[in-house]
């Protein structure tokens, strides 16, 4: 089967997918914003809604953390995050989504591989739900 991805959108949602990273603190990789990391999806939909992007690209950002939260996650965990599902709906999102997981901000893992067990094992450890979805878009997308 052809999944026939919109590949001129991915290639720009995928640019734009960390826009909200300036806004949170993450000293690792040198962001010294006000709002935990956990936010800089949701913020960098904000951003691009703001800026007017179509919507679209916003929920790339929005949709792109760990395999996508659900609204039930945020609230369980206590997540400082608005109460909705941000999961990967469209084809694009998911491949989006999967992809950011190979690759590590922290110039520390920068030259690390990543492999796709590893990538389960760690969204495991956050959620088996997470980890369930992902495994699902490997399976789909032949990771």
């Amino acid at each position: 089967m052809h999944l026939n991805p919109d590949l001129e959108f991915i290639e720009k949602a995928a640019m734009l997918h960390d826009i909200g990273i300036f806004l949170t603190q993450a000293q690792a990789i040198g962001c010294t914003g006000e709002k935990p990391y956990i936010c800089h999806g949701y913020l960098g939909k904000k951003l691009l809604d703001e800026h007017g992007l179509p919507p679209e690209y916003g929920l790339v950002c929005e949709r792109h953390t760990g395999a996508g939260i659900t609204k039930e996650n945020i609230l369980l965990n206590n997540i400082p995050l608005p109460q909705r599902d941000m999961v990967p709906i469209s084809l694009e999102e998911k491949i989006i989504c999967a992809a950011d997981k190979y690759h590590s901000k922290n110039p520390k893992y920068s030259d690390k591989n990543i492999t796709t067990i590893q990538i389960i094992d760690e969204l495991g450890k956050i959620s088996k739900d997470h980890a369930k979805r992902f495994s699902m878009w490997a399976e789909e997308f032949n990771l």
